[in-house]
């Protein structure tokens, strides 16, 4: 004979059961935080989101964007304007400016270098567009990619170069990290014999407050192997790129 006292001891068999009441973004941090993972605003966090959870978050997100609507006191109830903003917000963060914590790592084909290239490729202006983690102002600039490959270097298409780009800048960042992270990455996945990244971007961190400086840039670079070691190739490099004041 079943006993209820000891059955409703039991756990629920549902897949939800045990986070019943539990904010999405606190099971999120938990996994995080038990694998002993960073978590911070430039990092991607996809692996430990699991099917679904997404789409709470940007719920649970939304939520909490109208309370802060409603400390700034902006009444949302009688205005037409702000009456979907936090939904809105919530949506943009989750799905376009900030994607790049909450989704995995764009698929790229690589391909070995039959042709033992070894000549200086340049990729770009790439276009980036991605938010200062001190204001989440916009940051919104170009990106330059020196690569120079070896025999036993993997080659990715061009395109992939953009989306892989996009992946690290769509997250809250501050220039000279982003730029270290996109060498980074593409450093593991080409293993070139040199890389090299210049970045030039407007902050609207100083444009839109503080001083309101609306002329000044932020111009920063990333010189990995050869381009390091060799100051002809860093040149040509450097040279070759198109005037970024144009």
């Amino acid at each position: 004979m079943t006993d209820p006292a000891a059955d409703a001891d039991k756990p629920s068999s549902g897949p939800d059961s045990d986070d019943l009441g539990v904010p999405v973004s606190v099971r999120i941090r938990e996994r995080i935080q038990a694998a002993r993972k960073r978590f911070h605003a430039n990092d991607n966090i996809s692996a430990f989101i699991e099917p679904g959870e997404l789409d709470a978050l940007i719920e649970e997100v939304e939520h909490k964007m109208r309370g802060v609507l409603e400390s700034l006191v902006i009444d949302t109830d009688s205005d037409h304007n702000t009456q979907d903003t936090a939904r809105r917000v919530a949506k943009m963060y989750l799905t376009e400016v900030f994607r790049g914590r909450y989704v995995q790592r764009p698929t790229t084909t690589e391909f070995p270098n039959v042709e033992h290239l070894n000549e200086l490729m340049i990729i770009g202006p790439i276009r980036v567009h991605s938010a200062c983690s001190h204001h989440l102002c916009p940051i919104i600039g170009r990106v330059w990619i020196g690569v120079m490959p070896n025999s036993h270097s993997n080659l990715i298409g061009l395109s992939k170069y953009v989306r892989l780009t996009d992946w690290i800048m769509s997250r809250p960042q501050i220039q000279e990290e982003a730029v270290t992270q996109v060498a980074d990455l593409l450093h593991e996945m080409i293993q070139p014999d040199g890389l090299a990244i210049v970045m030039e971007a407007d902050h609207f961190c100083m444009h839109w407050r503080g001083v309101k400086d609306t002329e000044s840039k932020m111009l920063n670079s990333v010189m990995r192997g050869s381009f390091l070691k060799d100051p002809n190739l860093r040149r040509e490099f450097l040279a070759l790129i198109p005037d970024k004041n144009a």
